[in-house]
């Protein structure tokens, strides 16, 4: 998922504007008498010292570091946090490193995990469930999940169980060039916009000529020719629900109709790679190329297509909440952009990646572990870790004018409307092999585009996904 803590980490106490004052009235009161264990399955008397991964350099993790530090000594002096930011283009490459430092006999207490690896981790026996937890602090929690669309909180869990507490999410959404629809003629495109307008406007903006592509994007699991898959009703894997997470609807979720029909986690089944409407959504990706509207794509993460965007030499592009933080930062004039839900096409569904932390079950530390999960989770903690607009907050409550006042877009409640007003919006495919299929997918993605056949390169995808499910 784009999204998780990528803007860089502030630096500023998290103390700043009483940013923790209720905190101790949420139970967050001894910290360190945590450290012991506790009913959820911590042992050993701990030492103290908290150690976690997230994703992004060491220089951001050391601004995390000294935050969670600084609010934390204000509870409790004797717990301290150490943070080791793990670099890479994707999850599917920080997953990867963390694998490996856990074959090495080094494994932390915490790790930041989007949804490309909550089953991974979870299928392992790496990530240790929340429910009892979640249980025992119902009525601590209930603000909390009041709070986050069910959505998120579903795409968290697996086998019936929950195994992080949402934080952020980004949903795939497109983001346009004012000043290009402005020169092409163009009005902002309205929320009910079908792919044949947005084909239109790509032909408008590509006939401005010049070294501008009317449409871009990256090869991916998240954002990339997959948004046109979801729109086209079709999918990577079958899918399904696991049983179970009643436990967690009927309390935390009562009464909440958007939690009606939810289940246990998504259960990705039987590989689909080449089924009719992905082989049809990939084939509209190539025959874009061929048309000029869209060039061929790159692999990895979003930062070099925000570049680009940024400096007004792409039209369109796939992006979610982060990007309204991203762009500003790079220098873009509020109101130089805007967003709208992504296209109808057979149908308008998005989908959408969302990020948290993760308890490593051989921790032990558990239950001071969770006590950090519930800081992070305040309200009060978003803006000190996350400044900037670099992913949009699980929390309704914190999306507001004010938040996109300085950043834009003026269509900023489009992000979370994505989850609100479409209820079939649904998560990425990220089964417990998910680096096999990520690895796949950009390969087999690549191989569309060089050998111009979307069918057999889904055709060796498929082969690929059969070869994985069937090893995990």
């Amino acid at each position: 998922m784009a999204g998780l803590f990528t803007g860089g980490i502030d630096r500023r106490s998290f103390l700043k504007a009483g940013a923790f004052g209720g905190l101790a009235a949420a139970g967050v009161t001894s910290l360190a008498a945590c450290g012991s264990g506790g009913s959820s399955g911590g042992s050993g008397g701990g030492s103290g010292t908290l150690r976690m991964l997230s994703f992004g350099d060491q220089k951001a993790a050391d601004g995390l570091q000294k935050s969670l530090n600084t609010a934390i000594a204000k509870l409790d002096k004797k717990v301290t946090i150490e943070v080791t930011g793990i670099t890479g283009t994707d999850w599917n490459d920080f997953f990867a490193k963390v694998l490996t430092q856990l074959a090495a006999g080094t494994p932390p207490d915490i790790v930041s995990v989007a949804t490309e690896g909550v089953q991974l981790m979870a299928s392992k026996g790496l990530a240790m469930p929340l429910d009892d937890y979640v249980k025992r602090d119902m009525d601590q929690l209930k603000d909390y999940f009041a709070d986050v669309h069910p959505s998120l909180v579903e795409a968290m869990m697996y086998q019936g169980s929950l195994f992080e507490l949402p934080t952020d999410f980004n949903a795939g959404n497109m983001f346009y060039n004012t000043d290009l629809y402005t020169k092409a003629g163009l009005a902002a495109p309205a929320s009910d916009w079908t792919l044949d307008t947005f084909q239109s406007n790509a032909t408008a903006i590509a006939k401005l000529g010049g070294d501008i592509n009317a449409f871009d994007w990256v090869v991916r699991l998240w954002g990339s020719w997959t948004s046109f898959m979801y729109a086209n009703n079709a999918n990577l894997l079958e899918e399904s629900k696991y049983d179970g997470g009643d436990w967690l609807w009927s309390t935390a979720y009562a009464g909440n109709d958007a939690a009606k029909g939810r289940g246990g986690g998504w259960k990705w089944g039987t590989p689909t790679a080449n089924s009719a409407g992905t082989v049809e959504a990939l084939e509209y990706m190539v025959e874009l190329q061929k048309a000029a509207l869209s060039p061929s794509p790159d692999v990895g993460g979003g930062q070099t297509l925000q570049g680009l965007f940024q400096s007004g030499r792409i039209g369109m592009a796939i992006g979610g909440g982060f990007w309204a933080g991203g762009l500003h930062n790079a220098g873009m004039a509020d109101g130089s952009f805007d967003v709208q839900l992504f296209p109808k096409w057979k149908s308008q569904r998005h989908l959408f990646g969302t990020g948290g932390y993760a308890i490593f079950d051989s921790s032990k530390q558990k239950d001071l572990a969770w006590e950090v999960l519930k800081v992070i989770a305040a309200p009060e903690s978003f803006d000190i870790i996350v400044p900037g607009n670099v992913t949009t907050p699980a929390r309704k409550s914190l999306m507001t004018a004010e938040r996109y006042a300085t950043t834009g877009p003026k269509n900023w409640e489009v992000f979370y409307d994505t989850l609100t007003d479409h209820p079939d919006t649904a998560p990425i495919p990220a089964p417990p092999y998910y680096n096999a299929l990520a690895t796949a997918l950009n390969q087999r993605t690549t191989e569309a585009f060089s050998g111009g056949s979307a069918k057999t390169a889904l055709d060796g995808l498929q082969a690929d996904l059969e070869k994985a499910a069937g090893a995990s």
